[in-house]
């Protein structure tokens, strides 16, 4: 059988210059990087043998993608500290630094016997049980960055080596989403923004994947955070060149176009898409007082002050370029214009993956001009009989509540009151008619005078 020992660097998170077009990563939200390696080193059929050369590499995780190779083993040794240098140079003569009481340093050479205990041989024969003072290593001893020893079976020769891996805190990227509101309809775009934690790697074809992935072992402790972009490909071009998407299972894979260079605290922010535009709606919501499992007791008698949240829903509808898009999760920002023109931000949120044809719907703050107040004017109890024996009695508990709702806009709004709870209950009255959105939620729809105000008021009853 052929045996093949090549030494090749990959150059990948050491600062190395690849080979133009070798080099394929899939990043993904949450930290994790695949990459895939082409080498140019050819193989003969049967066993090769290499040393390569990186950094965070989980030799668990390498295979080979070529159907015709399969990885036979692969063994990590990390890059060299001191003990291990120490270790590596029993038997050489090494140079130690050591500084003197009046200043400045001297240097002695001693033979490194063995570093536990510390053993030492001076020229003239005699020992040092102790370090002579700060080691020099040469660089024969050293490794610079870990190293993996890779062992490949072949069942035919090919011309090239294919290499894939997963890296873990090396990088992650989210979608960012800018909405500019404008009358009934809105802009919308959108940029994949590209943080690299430890990945240094240059014209590297890159891949984003979008989607929920299990993790099957511990996350790694490099954290993934988003500066400010410091390269914005977006700008470089008009119109801008943006990636292809396509579905992969049960994820979305964008295709950076051109090349990319990754390094370190280096932020890359490309477009997802071009412009789209969209109609949209708002709303104005109260959240209910109800609570969704458990007891629901009696409230302190005062009114308190309850927030009134914005919501905004852009429409998607199939066959539009909007529509037809999906969305991967990320953050959304709403700007709106003032009287002189200028961008205001007036809302963000987070939005989890968004299908084709679903609408985006988030809320982005509490309103300011709007708001409402709710106090519990009644409240009762009452035993009912088990249903038979052996089963625990119940209760069913009666709470009446008034919301009032001011408005100090000048224009006339719809304020929407809902209630949600697991479990049999229902509205018994009501001011303003219940619509039930569910079998766990209903709403209440409050019109709400300009520079005005409206008051609701509804009973509940409700079993525990």
């Amino acid at each position: 059988m052929a045996q093949v020992t090549a030494a090749l660097v990959l150059a990948i998170a050491v600062g190395a210059a690849p080979l133009a077009g070798q080099t394929s990563l899939s990043i993904y939200s949450d930290g994790r990087v695949v990459v895939r390696r082409t080498l140019p080193q050819a193989l003969e059929k049967g066993r090769s043998s290499f040393t390569l050369k990186l950094d965070g590499l989980d030799p668990s995780t390498l295979f080979s993608p070529d159907t015709a190779v399969a990885l036979v083993s692969a063994v990590l040794r990390p890059a060299t500290d001191r003990a291990a240098a120490l270790t590596r140079a029993v038997g050489q003569s090494l140079p130690f630094v050591r500084s003197r009481p009046a200043g400045g340093a001297d240097t002695v050479h001693a033979t490194v016997i063995r570093t536990e205990p510390p053993q030492y041989r001076l020229p003239d024969g005699r020992f040092l049980l102790s370090e002579p003072g700060e080691p020099l290593f040469p660089a024969e001893v050293v490794r610079t960055a870990p190293e993996v020893s890779v062992a490949l079976e072949a069942t035919r020769a090919r011309p090239r080596t294919e290499l894939a891996y997963v890296l873990d805190g090396a990088a992650g990227w989210q979608a960012v989403y800018q909405v500019v509101l404008l009358g009934a309809r809105c802009q919308v775009s959108g940029a994949a923004t590209i943080a690299s934690q430890t990945l240094r790697i240059d014209t590297a074809e890159v891949q984003l994947v979008a989607g929920s992935i299990n993790r099957a072992r511990p996350a790694s402790r490099a954290a993934f955070y988003v500066r400010g972009a410091t390269n914005l490909a977006a700008a470089e071009a008009l119109p801008p060149p943006t990636p292809s998407e396509e579905a992969v299972g049960e994820t979305h894979v964008y295709q950076l176009p051109g090349r990319q260079s990754l390094e370190p605290g280096v932020t890359l922010s490309v477009a997802l898409f071009p412009p789209a535009t969209a109609p949209y709606t708002q709303e104005f919501v109260v959240p209910g007082a109800l609570p969704w499992r458990g007891f629901l007791g009696q409230a302190p008698g005062e009114e308190n002050r309850v927030p009134v949240e914005v919501w905004y829903t852009l429409k998607r509808a199939r066959g539009t370029p909007f529509g037809e898009r999906p969305l991967p999760g990320g953050i959304v920002q709403l700007y709106q214009a003032d009287s002189a023109g200028r961008l205001q931000l007036v809302g963000e949120a987070r939005t989890t993956h968004t299908a084709p044809g679903r609408d985006l719907r988030v809320q982005s703050g509490d309103a300011f001009d709007i708001t409402a107040e709710r106090v519990q004017t009644d409240y009762g109890q009452e035993q009912l009989a088990p249903p038979k024996r052996g089963v625990a009695q119940r209760q069913r508990i009666t709470a009446s509540y008034k919301v009032t709702i001011s408005n100090a806009k000048l224009a006339a709004v719809t304020v929407d009151v809902r209630e949600a709870r697991f479990g049999a209950w229902r509205v018994t009255e009501s001011s303003v008619p219940a619509e039930k959105l569910s079998a766990t939620e209903v709403r209440f729809r409050i019109p709400v005078p300009a520079s005005g105000e409206a008051t609701l008021t509804y009973t509940v009853q409700a079993e525990s």
